[in-house]
């Protein structure tokens, strides 16, 4: 089994609903992010995927979210976790790829590669993860 991991990252306010701390509040965050692909059959070239065409998903998904106050975006229930966040990014990248004409959406017994996990961390110790099984 092979793994490939792009990052990118994106500043953004948000805050939690039916909370009972500070982060009720309006804040921001600079957030990271990881986006994993897996697969067990190498390319032509030797590779999983080019990191260029995953890279290029998860940027422009960043891009979507960056200097935005999630709590705007209806897809988040006005509740941007960060685990609706990585849910989002994941959902968003496999439109993206299949619009390229990539099948990366998971599927039981396949071999080639897949998105298979988009982490999202809203500090260095902070992350939440939203995998594909």
């Amino acid at each position: 089994m092979f793994e490939v991991r792009v990052e990118a990252d994106f500043s953004a306010a948000h805050f939690l609903r039916d909370y009972n701390g500070k982060c009720e509040n309006l804040h921001g965050h600079n957030y990271k992010v990881y986006a994993h692909a897996r697969g067990q059959l190498l390319n032509e070239g030797g590779m999983l995927m080019d990191f260029s065409l995953l890279k290029g998903a998860l940027r422009a998904v960043c891009k979507e979210l960056d200097h935005t106050n999630l709590n705007d975006m209806q897809v988040f229930e006005q509740n941007p976790s960060a685990e609706r966040i990585a849910m989002y990014i994941y959902k968003r990248m496999i439109e993206i790829l299949e619009e390229q004409g990539l099948d990366l959406r998971w599927q039981e017994g396949k071999e080639e590669a897949v998105l298979f996990a988009i982490d999202v961390f809203e500090t260095e110790t902070s992350r939440a993860r939203y995998f594909a099984c």
